[in-house]
């Protein structure tokens, strides 16, 4: 792409709400959401990408940093040939991409980050595990219907993606508690976006990190 597109990162924790954020803001009229999940859930499972994605995300693990970027382009490059994106006069919103620092390096051609909202639920770990068993048994998500599982991603978040939140300028970045009610977020994710940031709810602080005793 010759020129970058400008785009708002939605980042968070699995189950922090970042698909349902996404898709209010992709309601408006210059926001076009995309989340990276979705994408993933299209592919043919039979088919070759399929079966590479199916091995790693049943395990709960991350998809290959080259595999998840190239995908991902690919997507993006349908949806502007179609006409369905226009980066001319729509800023993307895009929600399950970048997932660490490798991606994040690789996808600097393609995008232009002019925000970074972080959905912050880290504070209750198990409210995150309620969300994702729950949108499993709503949505059939077969990826979240194991609790094992759905705690190794949130182990993966920590471990890979949450270093991700260090690598863009912090003056991009906006905290919102993910765990007000849906209405409450989309309020403070708009104040972030149109640079209202006195008219955010108070986040709470997040917890120190404990090493693990080995």
């Amino acid at each position: 792409m010759a020129n970058r597109i400008k785009t708002v990162l939605l980042f968070g924790a699995p189950g922090s709400g970042k698909g349902t954020q996404g898709k209010l803001l992709g309601t408006l009229p210059g926001y076009k959401h995309l989340a990276c999940g979705d994408v993933f859930r299209q592919i043919d499972l039979n088919s070759e990408v399929g079966k590479v994605f199916l091995q790693y995300s049943s395990r709960g693990e991350l998809v290959p940093d080259d595999f998840t970027v190239r995908l991902w382009n690919e997507h993006i490059n349908k949806l502007m040939a179609v006409k369905t994106f226009r980066p001319d006069v729509e800023t993307l919103v895009l929600d399950g991409i970048p997932r660490n620092v490798a991606q994040a390096k690789m996808l600097d051609e393609h995008i232009e980050v002019i925000k970074l909202i972080c959905l912050r639920a880290v504070h209750n770990r198990e409210e995150m595990v309620r969300r994702l068993k729950s949108r499993a048994l709503k949505d059939n998500r077969l990826d979240d219907a194991n609790e094992d599982t759905i705690r190794r991603r949130l182990e993966v978040y920590d471990r890979e993606s949450r270093p991700v939140l260090q690598y863009y300028p912090q003056e991009k970045r906006v905290d919102v508690d993910a765990l007000q009610s849906p209405i409450e977020v989309a309020h403070d994710i708009l104040s972030a976006i149109l640079g209202r940031t006195e008219e955010l709810h108070a986040v709470p602080p997040v917890p120190p990190v404990v090493a693990p005793v080995n």
